[in-house]
C-alpha cells in the first residue's frame, strides 16, 4: 500500500473516529457533572429553607418575650408594626381551659383555629386542614395568675416568595401530609419534598419546593456549544494536515523513491542524490548520500585491497563461473580481469581436478566454514599451491557465490620442514636432540630382548668455550658427532641430550662388544684435535653403560637414568674412563636415588613429616651445670619406617635443598624449646648447620625471627658446623659467627682433625667447643697414636679456653681415657643412643623424680 493511501486510512479510519468517541465522552461526562452540580445545589437549598423557617420561628418567640404589654386590649397593636414579617400576628387569650380572643369574644365552631387545643399548645408551626394553611405558634404568660397569651402568624405566599430564589425558586407552597419522596423531576422542573420544620398539630404537612432548569439549561448548552466547536476545530485541523502530508511529504517522498530507484549500484563512479524539488528531506538525503559514499569508498578499498594482497582471489556466482580476479591472480594466472569473467575455475585454472564441481557441490551445501583445497596449477609445476573455498551469502543469509583463494605455499613449507627439523634435530651438531630421542624410542625397541645404553660426557668441553669462544667449542661438538658416527652402524640410536652430553642406545649386544665399542670411541674422540694460536686442544670423555632386559617403555627411562649414575661414576675415577651400572653398588643406588629423595624432603618439609631425635651429651669434667644434647633428623618412608639421614641429606645437598632442611631444623627445634621452658635454665641444644647454611643470605635473620617468634633464650642453643665447611667457607662463616655469637648462641667446631683445617684457624675462629672426630676416639684405649691426638687436641683447646666433646664413645674404658686426657664431654652410643626429642620431656621427669 502507498504512504499516500496510508495516511488517508490513519486519518479517517483512526483519528477521526477517535476524536468522535472524545467528542461523545466529554459530552455524556459533562452533562452528567452539571446534574451533579444541580442536585447539589438543590439539596443545599433545601437545609437553607429548613434552617430559615427554624430561625424565623425562634424570632418569633424571641420578639414576643422580649415585648412588654400595657393593656391587652392594646396588645395586638404593640408587637409588630405594620409591613413587617409577622404584622398579621393574631392573639389568643387562655383562661384555663377557656380559649378566646383577646378582645374577649368567643370562638365559634367553625372558627379556623378551632385545631387550637388549650391542653397541647405549644411553640411551633401548626396546619389547619380546614384552612389548608400554616401557622407559626408561639405563647407567653399573662399578667394574671392563670392566664396564657398565644401568638399566631400565617405563612403567606409573601413569606414562602422571601425564602425562594430569583430564577431558581418558582414556589414554595404547604401541602397536608407527608413527603412522598425527597426529590423528582416534574417536566422541567426539579420538585423537592421536605417536612415542615417544628411542625406541630394532628395533621402532617410538608413543604413542596419547585425549582426551575433555565439556569442549568443554559449552562449546558453553552458547554455543549462549545465542545462541538472544539471537535469541529480539530476536524478541520486534522483534513488541514491530512494536505499538508500530501503535499509537503507524499509527494517529494515520491520522488526522492523514484531518484533513488535509479541509481546504478554496478556504476564504477560515485553516484548520488542530487536532491532537487525535495528540500523536506535534505537530512535523509544527505545520510542516503553519505552512505553511498561510504559503500563507495569501500568497495573501492575492497579493490585496491584485493589488488595489493599476494593471494589470488576469484570470485564465482551461484553458477560457479568467474565474476571477479584480482590482480594477483592475473599474474599468476596471466589473465586479464575482463577475459577471466564467465570461465569456470577448471578453465580458468588450467587443470583438470574437478574443481567447477567441487565449488558448486560447496554452494549448494550452504557451509559458511572455509574449506581447505590442494591445488596443482599446470603453469607452475615447480611451486606448492594451497586454496580455500568460502561461500558468499546474501543478507538473508542465501548462497549467490563463492571465493576461491589461492596461495604460494612453497616458501612456507620449506620453513615447515626447516622448523620441523629444528624441532627433532640438534642445530650445531645435526643429531637429534633429547625430545626426538626419546620419541623414538619406543620404536626403536620394539621386538628388543636387550638393550645398553650408553651415556657420554665430554671433560674439558668448558675450558674450549671459555678461552675460545662457543664458535669453535660448537666446531668440537661436531667433529665429536662426526667420530661418533663413524664407529656407529645404522642400528644405534645417537643424540645429544645436553650441552656436551650425548647418549646411543644399543639392541642385543653382549657387555664385552659394548666394552670394546665403548674404548673405539673413547680413542676416536680423544684424537679430535683444535689448534688455536699454536695450541692444541683435545677433550676427553667420561663413559657410562647400562644393560638391563627390556619389558616396556618405562625400563628403557629406567635405563638412561642408570647410564647417567654410572656416567658420574666414571668421572670420578678421571677422565677417559668407562664404568658399567651395577645395582648392587650402594654409592650408585644412592645416586640413583637422590632425585626421589630430592622429592621427598620436599614434601616432607611441606606436610611438616621431618622427625626430631636428640643424643645425650655427657660432662665428664665441665664446670658448666648445663646439660648437653645434640639434635639430630630423621625421616619416615612410605612404610612409617625411620630412616637414617646419610640418603636424604646427600641428596638435599645435591639439589640444594640443604638450606631449607637446615631452617626446618631450627624452627622445630625451637618450638621444642618454647614448649619446655623448664629446660631453659640448665639444657643446651646443639643443632647442625650444613656448609651451604653457613653464612647462607637471610639465614642470620630468620635464625633472629625464630628466637623472636618463639621467645627462647640463646643462652640454650649451639650451632654445630663442621671444619671442613668452615674451612670452605671461610670468609661467610666468621662473619655468621661474629654476628650470632653476640646474641648470645654459642659455636662448636665438629669433626675437628679429619679435615685439613690446623690450630691457626682454631685460633681465629669463635667457637666454644670442639667436638674431637669419632675415627680418634673409636680406638683411643687400643691405639696410642689416636691417645696422643686426642690428647694434643685437649690439651690446645684447654689453653683456649675452648671445651672438647669425644664423639663415638662406645665403652666405659673410653670414658675411662677421656677422663684421664681431660676432655670435657662425650657422646656416642656408650652414653645414650638416639632418641625421639618429643620424649625428652618424660626423661626428665623420671630423672628428676630419682633425684
Amino acid at each position: 500500500m502507498q504512504i499516500g493511501k496510508k495516511i488517508v486510512l490513519v486519518t479517517f479510519g483512526v483519528c477521526v473516529p477517535l476524536l468522535v468517541a472524545v467528542f461523545l465522552t466529554g459530552i455524556t461526562w459533562l452533562r452528567g457533572e452539571i446534574e451533579v452540580v444541580r442536585t447539589n445545589a438543590i439539596e443545599k437549598y433545601i437545609i437553607s429553607i429548613e434552617s430559615q423557617i427554624t430561625n424565623d420561628l425562634d424570632h418569633f418567640q424571641l420578639t414576643i418575650d422580649s415585648t412588654e404589654y400595657s393593656a391587652a386590649t392594646t396588645l395586638s397593636n404593640q408587637v409588630w408594626s405594620s409591613g413587617e414579617l409577622f404584622n398579621d400576628t393574631q392573639v389568643f387569650l387562655q383562661t384555663g381551659n377557656h380559649l378566646s380572643r383577646i378582645d374577649g369574644s368567643e370562638l365559634k365552631k367553625n372558627n379556623p383555629f378551632t385545631y387550637l387545643s388549650p391542653r397541647s399548645i405549644k411553640r411551633g408551626i401548626y396546619f389547619s386542614p380546614s384552612l389548608g394553611q400554616a401557622f407559626f405558634i408561639a405563647t407567653k404568660s399573662g399578667q394574671h395568675l392563670g392566664e396564657e397569651l398565644i401568638f399566631t402568624s400565617q405563612l403567606t405566599a409573601e413569606y414562602f416568595e422571601s425564602l425562594g430564589l430569583i430564577n431558581f425558586v418558582t414556589n414554595i407552597e404547604v401541602l397536608q401530609g407527608a413527603p412522598t419522596s425527597n426529590l423528582y423531576k416534574f417536566g422541567d422542573a426539579t420538585i423537592a419534598e421536605l417536612n415542615l420544620p417544628a411542625s406541630l398539630g394532628t395533621a402532617p404537612a410538608h413543604l413542596k419546593v419547585s425549582f426551575s432548569n433555565p439556569l442549568i439549561l443554559k449552562m449546558e448548552q453553552e458547554y455543549t456549544l462549545l465542545s462541538l466547536a472544539i471537535f469541529l476545530l480539530f476536524i478541520i485541523l486534522q483534513i488541514a494536515g491530512l494536505f499538508w502530508l500530501r503535499l509537503g511529504l507524499v509527494k517529494p517522498f515520491k520522488k526522492l523513491t523514484a531518484e533513488f530507484a535509479s541509481l546504478d549500484p554496478k556504476s564504477a563512479e560515485l553516484v548520488q542524490i542530487h536532491n532537487q524539488g525535495v528540500k523536506q528531506f535534505t537530512p535523509l538525503t544527505s545520510g542516503i548520500n553519505n552512505f553511498l559514499q561510504d559503500i563507495y569508498q569501500h568497495e573501492h578499498h575492497s579493490k585496491i585491497t584485493l589488488a595489493a594482497i599476494s593471494e589470488a582471489v576469484i570470485l564465482t556466482d551461484i553458477n560457479a563461473n568467474v565474476t571477479y580476479i584480482n590482480a594477483y591472480a592475473e599474474r599468476l594466472l596471466q589473465c586479464a580481469n575482463q577475459q577471466a569473467i564467465g570461465k569456470s575455475p577448471d578453465v580458468l585454472l588450467g587443470i583438470n581436478q574437478g574443481i567447477t564441481q567441487r565449488v558448486t557441490g560447496f554452494m549448494q551445501s550452504g557451509d559458511l566454514a572455509q574449506k581447505s583445497l590442494p591445488l596443482t596449477i599446470s603453469s607452475s609445476p615447480s611451486k606448492l599451491m594451497s586454496g580455500t573455498l568460502s561461500n558468499l551469502t546474501s543478507h538473508s543469509g542465501q548462497v549467490v557465490g563463492a571465493v576461491l583463494v589461492i596461495k604460494d605455499t612453497t616458501r612456507e613449507m620449506l620453513l615447515v620442514r626447516q622448523l620441523k627439523r629444528s624441532v627433532h634435530f640438534d642445530r650445531v651438531t645435526g643429531l637429534l636432540n633429547r625430545t626426538a630421542f626419546e620419541e623414538r624410542l619406543p620404536s626403536y625397541i620394539e621386538g628388543t630382548k636387550s638393550l645398553a645404553a650408553v651415556y657420554l660426557d665430554l671433560e674439558q668441553f668448558k675450558l674450549i668455550n671459555e678461552s675460545l669462544g662457543f664458535a669453535v667449542g660448537d666446531k668440537m661438538l661436531c667433529q665429536v658427532a662426526k667420530a661418533l658416527e663413524a664407529c656407529l652402524s645404522q642400528n644405534e640410536l645417537l643424540g645429544r641430550l645436553g650441552g656436551d652430553e650425548f647418549c646411543f642406545v644399543i639392541k642385543d649386544t653382549s657387555a664385552l662388544e659394548i666394552a670394546k665399542l665403548t674404548k673405539r670411541i673413547i680413542a676416536s674422540i680423544h684424537s679430535q684435535v683444535i689448534t688455536d694460536k699454536g695450541t692444541s686442544y683435545r677433550v676427553g670423555v667420561s663413559v657410562g653403560v647400562a644393560l638391563a632386559r627390556l619389558r616396556d617403555i618405562d625400563d628403557v627411562c629406567e635405563l638412561l637414568k642408570d647410564a647417567n649414575v654410572a656416567c658420574l661414576a666414571a668421572k670420578k675415577k678421571g677422565s677417559n674412563q668407562i664404568h658399567f651400572y651395577d645395582s648392587r653398588d650402594r654409592e650408585l643406588s644412592s645416586q640413583r636415588n637422590a632425585p626421589a629423595w630430592a622429592l621427598r624432603i620436599v614434601q616432607a618439609i611441606e606436610n611438616n613429616e621431618l622427625i626430631l631425635y636428640y643424643q645425650k651429651i655427657k660432662r665428664l669434667s665441665s664446670h658448666s651445670h648445663r646439660q648437653r644434647m645434640e639434635i639430630l633428623l630423621r625421616i619416615q618412608d612410605a612404610s612409617g619406617r625411620v630412616l637414617p639421614p646419610a640418603q636424604f641429606i646427600a641428596a638435599a645437598e645435591r639439589f640444594k635443598l640443604i638450606v631449607e632442611v637446615d631452617k626446618e631444623v631450627i624452627r622445630k627445634a625451637f618450638l621444642w624449646l618454647s614448649l619446655n621452658e623448664q629446660v631453659w635454665n640448665d639444657h643446651c641444644l646443639s643443632i647442625n648447620l650444613s656448609g651451604n647454611s653457613l653464612g647462607a643470605e637471610g639465614m642470620v635473620n630468620y635464625i633472629l625471627q625464630q628466637q623472636a617468634r618463639f621467645g627462647i633464650p640463646s643462652s640454650c642453643v649451639c650451632f654445630e658446623i663442621t671444619e671442613t665447611s668452615a674451612i670452605q667457607n671461610h670468609s661467610r662463616a666468621m662473619k655468621m659467627l661474629f654476628e650470632l655469637r653476640k646474641r648470645g648462641f654459642a659455636f662448636a667446631l665438629d669433626d675437628f682433625g679429619s679435615g685439613f683445617a690446623s690450630y691457626g684457624y682454631l685460633k681465629e675462629m669463635p667457637v666454644d667447643y670442639v667436638k674431637i672426630d669419632g675415627c680418634f676416639v673409636k680406638h683411643l684405649a687400643s691405639n696410642a697414636k689416636d691417645y696422643a691426638i686426642v690428647k694434643s687436641v685437649s690439651d690446645v683447646c684447654r689453653v683456649m679456653g675452648i671445651e672438647t666433646v669425644a664423639e663415638f664413645v662406645e665403652n666405659q674404658e673410653i670414658i675411662d681415657k677421656l677422663e684421664i686426657i681431660g676432655v670435657n664431654y662425650a657422646q656416642g652410643y656408650g652414653i645414650g643412643r638416639p632418641q625421639p626429642l618429643n620424649s625428652y620431656k618424660y626423661e626428665v621427669l623420671l630423672e628428676q623424680s630419682i633425684a
